[in-house]
């Protein structure tokens, strides 16, 4: 879905990085050349390391030529056939990027660069602005096509905090050279172009929004999710699950709901999941012995774990400071799954979710409308099932990986962006 049109200033394309002498016109089924740059990559841990690798190994799936251009990471690497990687980058100092650029240069030009950005991604204490000037160089001076995927844009300027506001400064600065290296530019939630528009500097480059589908695949073991929850709670109990880091933002608004929950007289439990729920639980029955029997932690999973235990749960919770969006793996992950989710409307909500009323939408903070969805879900199994059915089809229809992988090559095909770069 475009979010920006191009402006009236243009400049002549650059050649296509697949381009062929031919008179046959080309189809989006020929195959292409991909270059996906990323800070992170599989053995290691995160979202943007579990994206790039199903969206390395969707496009390669497809035919194209893919090539992943990362850190280095100890451990087992997973296997995507198709898929090069290239462990080059280091701790992206610019002796790194050289040799990077170097092993770059001996593939056909123009290259397509598919960068996948996070501030804090690229070393320097999240303010790297050598690699920003790289991958500019990449566009301006070798002529390779750069489209950038944000998942996140820059950190906002809080009023105190000097560090974060120095950060912040340099993010835009970054920014500006992102955007002037960019053919095109993918962002994982709508606000992010909104954000980013001012530092184009007049350049005219096409947005599209590419929502983050989800990294758990839904595994369909019935059997194994029912013992799943047989270890952690007894037979007619409501068992009421939540995904997540469990990071100071996302934890600060968990707190009061699971006091609120815990103090109802209603036979239900908690189960936490995911890389942090151990220590997450460890400190709320610091506060709050009384829960040390009902809120249940099962820790980092593999994905064919979380995907029984996701199931194994009679309803999610998912509350989110800025508001459910489509840039949450952690919300996908329970739609994808077609679990009933209770979560939290904010400042960075798509309007789809009210519209598609797939998800019980509070307000963030209001702890006493949350946990009314939840009694109220707890009352209705056939609600629950209802809105487990419509989350399941909303996501197929909307964010499944293959929505990424035909837009990514369906753009491949469009003019690249015409507006004037920096000199």
């Amino acid at each position: 879905m475009p979010l920006d049109q191009p402006a009236s200033l243009h400049r002549s394309p650059p050649p296509q990085a697949d381009a062929v002498k031919s008179s046959s016109p080309r189809t989006h089924d020929q195959p292409l050349a991909w270059h996906i740059l990323t800070c992170e990559y599989p053995p290691q841990t995160g979202g943007v390391s579990d994206y790039t690798y199903a969206v390395a190994a969707g496009l390669a799936a497809k035919g194209d030529e893919v090539h992943v251009w990362c850190p280095d990471c100890p451990g087992p690497q997973p296997q995507a056939e198709g898929v090069i990687v290239h462990r080059e980058l280091g701790a992206f100092r610019p002796s790194d990027l050289r040799r990077a650029g170097r092993q770059l240069d001996q593939y056909p030009a123009p290259r397509r660069i598919l960068m996948q950005w996070v501030p804090h991604g690229y070393g320097y204490r999240s303010m790297n602005l050598a690699f920003c000037g790289w991958l500019w160089a990449r566009a301006t001076r070798h002529r390779d096509r750069v489209e950038v995927m944000a998942h996140e844009v820059y950190h906002s300027f809080r009023a105190g905090l000097h560090r974060q506001n120095i950060a912040a400064l340099m993010h835009r600065l970054m920014s500006i050279l992102l955007l002037n290296a960019s053919d095109r530019v993918w962002v994982s939630i709508p606000a992010w172009e909104r954000r980013w528009r001012p530092y184009r500097l007049g350049r005219a480059i096409p947005f599209e929004w590419l929502p983050v589908p989800s990294n758990i695949a839904v595994v369909d073991l019935p059997e194994r999710a029912l013992a799943i929850r047989r270890r952690y709670v007894g037979d007619g109990v409501f068992l009421i699950g939540h995904f997540g880091t469990f990071g100071p933002p996302i934890a600060s608004l968990l707190d009061p709901l699971l006091v609120a929950l815990a103090a109802e007289p209603v036979s239900q439990s908690v189960l936490l999941m995911g890389r942090g729920s151990e220590e997450y639980r460890q400190v709320m029955i610091r506060k709050h012995p009384g829960m040390a029997g009902w809120l249940q932690a099962a820790g980092p999973l593999g994905a064919q774990d979380l995907s029984s235990h996701i199931a194994a749960c009679d309803v999610l919770i998912q509350p989110y400071p800025d508001g459910v969006s489509s840039r949450r793996g952690s919300l996908m992950a329970g739609l994808s799954h077609g679990k009933p989710i209770v979560t939290t409307v904010g400042s960075l909500t798509e309007d789809c979710w009210a519209a598609a009323g797939v998800v019980p939408l509070a307000q963030v903070g209001n702890v006493n409308q949350f946990v009314g969805f939840v009694d109220a879900l707890r009352a209705q199994p056939a609600e629950r099932e209802r809105l487990g059915r419509a989350a399941q089809n909303f996501y197929r229809e909307r964010f499944d990986v293959q929505h990424v992988i035909t837009a990514l090559r369906a753009a491949a095909w469009k003019p690249v962006g015409e507006g004037i770069r920096l000199a």
